[in-house]
């Protein structure tokens, strides 16, 4: 019997993935895919589990699809995703309103738990989070002119704070024929920007031979009718100077790098079981803006960590302000269940939080020079459509990756499409984004 199911993606980039993927088996299987949860016979919750904000994002989402259960808006509520996998044993207990669960290695599931769960049983899938990684097809989600394609699943890294190797697995390369189908569809749909993910992307191939393949799978990608190729995330420690010069060689792929470093200190890195030294990351950072002229690099830091005391946090920041790392997102510490981190000491909550400010103020600092820097410029931007709050239209450069940066807001005399590409001449700043006019005006 087809049901109508709403669907809510939490988290990252790889988790929309899924998501779309759990969808398009669905409506493969006859099933009526609902764009709000009023009506729909069940509501699937896709949820992160990374950090414990997440979880509690989860469980607030979670608990308003059981408000309208109560209400009788919706009959069944199933959740599946990071969340699930870490806490699948809890969820039956804590949230009762929860109908059916599915683990991070059963998203190949979710028809079968939709017909459990409308028949009126209580599905627990959790399948083997080192299988293969799933083949399946994709409702895009989102806008026509991006997309992402997944090229692995789990992580090997293995770093002393974070639990994605328990929720996900070990790490697992797509075969790049798969990949390379999967994009060439995305390009037959019309799909301009390409973000390719995984939790590391720098070892793609590596679990099938102990080499990286990901210059060579690039180099295919860069043959197919995307504009714009952005990369998420290349860890440090995998760059190698075959993998720098493709990036720099090809002009589809974007000098924008999402390279997450989280501190600077050796003690801290050795803590974190994080390869490389400060010294390396800095001769890396060197090498890139060398080869790669004008790149926006990007990083993710944490302050708090276990070890960190006020030297370490402050040659943190003096090694952020040296870099001028343009982009960054900065998280004070959360001591996660199950990681070696959390059984070691660390500054409380509250001095971690400061500390998290003050980087920010860093790196707002750092931002502002760049938008002054600017000035006078003129970018290629993908027009996303007009904002009817600043009466203008809006975009993304080379600089700005979708949902995580800030946006280009710009003038025009005509009208101009969404997903479409202008030269924009850069004029102004406002709240820390850039402001601009169509340079062919």
């Amino acid at each position: 019997m087809p049901y109508k199911l709403h669907f809510i993606s939490l988290g990252c980039a790889k988790n929309v993935v899924n998501c779309e993927q759990m969808m398009s088996l669905c409506q493969e299987a006859g099933h009526t895919l609902c764009p709000s949860p009023e009506g729909a016979d069940a509501a699937v919750i896709n949820t992160c589990g990374f950090l414990s904000s997440a979880s509690e994002e989860a469980i607030q989402n979670i608990l308003r699809m059981a408000e309208l259960k109560a209400a009788g808006k919706i009959k069944k509520i199933l959740v599946t995703g990071c969340m699930a996998q870490r806490y699948g044993e809890d969820v039956p207990t804590e949230l009762p309103e929860v109908d059916g669960i599915l683990g991070t290695g059963s998203y190949k599931d979710i028809v079968s738990a939709v017909e459990d769960v409308m028949s009126g049983a209580h599905p627990r899938y959790f399948g083997d989070l080192d299988a293969p990684v799933d083949e399946f097809g994709r409702v895009l989600t989102t806008p026509p002119w991006y997309a992402y394609l997944r090229i692995a699943e789990g992580c090997d890294n293995w770093c002393a704070f974070c639990i994605i190797p328990k929720l996900r697995g070990k790490y697992r390369s797509r075969p790049m024929d798969k990949v390379l189908e999967e994009a060439r569809g995305l390009a037959e749909r019309g799909v301009k920007e390409l973000i390719v993910v995984a939790q590391d992307i720098t070892r793609y191939g590596t679990d099938w031979d102990g080499k990286h393949h990901l210059a060579d799978l690039l180099e295919e990608l860069c043959k197919l009718d995307f504009h714009w190729i952005r990369l998420h995330y290349l860890y440090p420690d995998q760059m190698d100077g075959r993998l720098i010069d493709v990036i720099a060689r090809e002009e589809k792929i974007l000098k924008y790098l999402d390279i997450p470093l989280q501190h600077c200190n050796d003690g801290i890195l050795r803590k974190m079981n994080r390869r490389g030294d400060k010294a390396y990351i800095e001769n890396l950072l060197d090498t890139l803006r060398e080869k790669i002229p004008g790149v926006v690099l990007r990083t993710s830091l944490i302050t708090g960590l276990p070890g960190e005391g006020e030297a370490e946090f402050e040659e943190l920041c003096q090694f952020l302000w040296d870099q001028r790392m343009l982009r960054a997102g900065v998280f004070p510490y959360s001591p996660e269940e199950g990681t070696p981190a959390a059984k070691m000491d660390r500054v409380d909550t509250a001095e971690a939080e400061r500390r998290a400010e003050l980087v920010v103020d860093i790196q707002s600092r750092i931002m502002d020079q760049w938008n002054e820097d600017m000035q006078g410029e003129v970018v290629e931007v993908l027009c996303e459509g007009f904002d009817g709050q600043s009466m203008s239209y809006v975009g993304r450069s080379w600089a700005e990756s979708p949902d995580i940066d800030g946006r280009i807001y710009f003038s025009a005399g005509g009208e101009v499409e969404a997903g479409t590409f202008v030269r924009v001449r850069i004029t102004g700043a406002m709240d820390g984004e850039l402001t601009g006019e169509l340079a062919d005006e």
